[in-house]
This record gives C-alpha cells, sequence and structure tokens, in this order.
C-alpha cells in the first residue's frame, strides 16, 4: 500500500524518503504543498508542466526557491496536442456530450513527467494536491499507477482539508500576499480554461466574474483577424492542418482559434461533473477552439462517412471519453477505441467555413474531399427516377409458358 492520502501519510513518507517530487502549477494547493514539504527537511523537486496556457515563469521560479525547491518545468505543448487533443477532437470528447473534456487529458501526460523526472532523480515518492471534490485524484494517481512507480504517491489533501482561507494565511505570513485575491481554483492548458470551487461552489447560484474569462471576453479588434467575419478550417486526414488556408501546426492553430474565436464570446461552458462517490460538482471552461474543431470534425466526417459507422463511432465516442475521465488513459480499452477513430480518421479530408457572430458559429460550407452528400439534389432524382422507370410492373411479371399439346391432353385440358 503506497498510496498517500493525508498530512500524516506525507509525515510517514517524509521519514522514509529523502526527494520527493511535486507536481506544482503555481497555484495556492502546490505552493502550500512546498511549505508542507519544506517543513519535513525532505529534498524536492518541483515539476510544473507547460501545456500551452501562459506560464508565469518567474513567478514559479520565485515560489520554489522561497521554499527551497528545485524547479523543473517541461515543455508538453506539442506531445499534449498530438497525442490528446487530436485523439479528443476524433472522439468528440465531450463530458456527456456536453462540454469538452480537459484536466481528463492533460493529467496522464502530467504524470508520465512526474514519474520519468521520479525516476531519474530517485525520488521516493510524487505528491500532488487533488482533493476528493476534484477528479484529477483518481486520474492522477490512475495514471501513476499505470505508468508502473514503485514509490509512494497521492495527495495529502485527499483526507487532510484545508481551507483556502487557512492555506492563504499561512502563505502570506511567509510572505506569499497574493492568494487571498484568488477567488477560485483553476486549470487551464492549451484547449481549456476552467475553474470551480470558491465563489463558484453552489450550482443553484452562481455568477462568473467576467475577468476570470481571457480567450472569450468579446474583442473587436481581434474579430477583425478573421476575414470578413468568416473563418475555415481544414482537415487533412482527421488533423487540423489549415485556418482560412493559412498552414499551422496544432498548437499554433488550436492557440490561434482560442484568440479568433473567443473574441466573439463563443466557448463558454458550465456544467456538472460526477465524483467518485456519485456526488456532483460545478465547473466554469472556456473552450473556443475546443467547440470549433469538434464540431467542424463531426460536419466533414459526416459527409465522407455512411450512417451504419458514424452511429458505431457515436457509440464509442462516449466510452472513450469514460476511460479518459475515470483516470483509465493508459489502458487497453481507451487504445483499442482510439485505434478504431484513427482508422475512421483517414477519409476525413475538407474544409468547413464558418460565419461568426456574437456567441455563435453558423455553418456556411462543407467541401469533402471523397463527400457521400449530393451537390445537384433535383438533377440526382431526375436521373435516379428515369433509371428505375425504366423498368415497369409488366416487365416484373413472370411470362407464362404455353405446354406443349400432348401434355394438356394427358392433363385432360
Amino acid at each position: 500500500m503506497k498510496n498517500l492520502r493525508s498530512v500524516m501519510d506525507l509525515d510517514f513518507v517524509c521519514e522514509r524518503v529523502d526527494h520527493v517530487v511535486t507536481l506544482f502549477s503555481g497555484g495556492l494547493d502546490s505552493t502550500y504543498l512546498l511549505k508542507l514539504l519544506r517543513d519535513r527537511g525532505v529534498s524536492v523537486t518541483a515539476v510544473a508542466i507547460d501545456l500551452g496556457d501562459e506560464v508565469d515563469i518567474a513567478a514559479l521560479h520565485h515560489v520554489a526557491k522561497t521554499f527551497n525547491a528545485k524547479l523543473r518545468i517541461v515543455d508538453l505543448k506539442r506531445t499534449f496536442a498530438r497525442d490528446a487533443l487530436l485523439p479528443a477532437i476524433r472522439a468528440q470528447a465531450r463530458y456527456l456530450n456536453t462540454f469538452p473534456v480537459s484536466s481528463s487529458l492533460s493529467r496522464p501526460f502530467i504524470a508520465r513527467a512526474a514519474v520519468d523526472i521520479a525516476e531519474s532523480v530517485g525520488a521516493g515518492a510524487i505528491v500532488h494536491t487533488a482533493t476528493q471534490s476534484q477528479n484529477s485524484l483518481r486520474r492522477l494517481n490512475g495514471a501513476i499507477e499505470q505508468l508502473g512507480f514503485n514509490g509512494y504517491y497521492g495527495s495529502p489533501y485527499e483526507y487532510s482539508a484545508i481551507s483556502r482561507a487557512d492555506k492563504s494565511r499561512v502563505l502570506k505570513s511567509v510572505g506569499l500576499m497574493s492568494f487571498e485575491q484568488r477567488i477560485v481554483s483553476g486549470d487551464s492548458n492549451l484547449w481549456c480554461r476552467e475553474f470551480e470551487s470558491g465563489v463558484l461552489e453552489n450550482p443553484e447560484d452562481f455568477s462568473v466574474p467576467e475577468h476570470l474569462y481571457h480567450w472569450t471576453r468579446r474583442d473587436r479588434e481581434r474579430q477583425l483577424e478573421s476575414s470578413d467575419h468568416r473563418l475555415s478550417i481544414t482537415f487533412d486526414g482527421g488533423v487540423p492542418v489549415a485556418v482560412n488556408d493559412g498552414s499551422m501546426d496544432p498548437v499554433a492553430l488550436i492557440s490561434h482559434l482560442n484568440q479568433v474565436v473567443g473574441a466573439y464570446g463563443i466557448g463558454r461552458f458550465s456544467g456538472l461533473e460526477h465524483l467518485r462517490g456519485g456526488e456532483k460538482v460545478l465547473e466554469v471552461r472556456e473552450a473556443p477552439a475546443a467547440q470549433t474543431l469538434m464540431d467542424a470534425y463531426r460536419h466533414l466526417e459526416s459527409a465522407v462517412h455512411g450512417y451504419e459507422l458514424l452511429r458505431e463511432k457515436t457509440s464509442l465516442e462516449q466510452l472513450w471519453v469514460r476511460e479518459a475521465v475515470e483516470g483509465r488513459w493508459f489502458g487497453t480499452l481507451r487504445a483499442a477505441i482510439d485505434q478504431f477513430m484513427l482508422r475512421s480518421a483517414q477519409n476525413v479530408s475538407g474544409k468547413v467555413r464558418y460565419n461568426l457572430s456574437a456567441g455563435a458559429l453558423t455553418v456556411e460550407s462543407i467541401e469533402a474531399v471523397c463527400p457521400l452528400y449530393l451537390t445537384e439534389r433535383d438533377s440526382w432524382e431526375q436521373q435516379t427516377a428515369a433509371t428505375q422507370s425504366a423498368r415497369s410492373l409488366r416487365d416484373a411479371e413472370p411470362e407464362t409458358e404455353e405446354l406443349p399439346e400432348a401434355t394438356r391432353l394427358a392433363m385432360g385440358a
């Protein structure tokens, strides 16, 4: 049993190992965890993962130095886009078909980086900050288990609930003043920015402060970057490769769409997500690129695939999402479904064009390379009718054959 779950467990682990790797975002929880580790006298490597949101490197170094931790910043943007976001587009990865999944995609890659670094520096434990009201708890622990890490791992906050106010007060006492101003808990990457807890705890009465949104604030200047409020996305073999015919790699393309599409206020979501015990928690997020790319992909794959394949694919999509949400990213089932999605993506090539307006994406054009759709429906109906009318009921009636006279006489006719 090597699953660390409380501050008491952290004491136990720190008496047995001399080096701990901790996941570090620079937020309230991970900063407070650095203090807990410093107070226990172990060597600490704080691992910060750059997944495409704006990482404040100077602030991370300042906090790590405050607690005598060695900081490692790992750039996983391209890996994350290639190995998590492109599969998510193919799988239409929305939680219960409502909002794009995000931390379900990032946690496996964060966990893998932590395991790699822990093994390289000989650390005996990997700790993180997920709580029982955060599904990252089972996603991180599940990924670390699946990756075969032999040391201790887990979050001391699972069984030791320390309030945000208490953490802020302690950090203020060591000179870190900014945490008192943070009113929610957040997580962000290239795909999505999400917020929870704090002023967003109660689903029955919540209002999202506008300043939390970065990508989806309406901005006329950024809107002008699109051509006549029109935007086209080109796919090649299921991969988005261009916006308005300008080629981009996946990281640049997703980042560009967040800015341009988000400027119209497109891509805001609020919804409930279940915890392990069945309870529900509110999450708010913005993900304009995710909304646009999955919508465009759906239109294009609908243009090139037959109904039966699409029907089976839609049933597998939520199974793919379930495996990711439940922390089984490295499991065989998700990998097997992923291969189906990858094969079905081979013919998904073409372009989808939108008109952008306040809060809305309106499809104007679907152009597939190998389409099944009709472009001249009236002509098709006339041609089909002409072909079919070349036969008649008389043609279908079996011909009667006259019997020989001897046979008719024998039958008494």
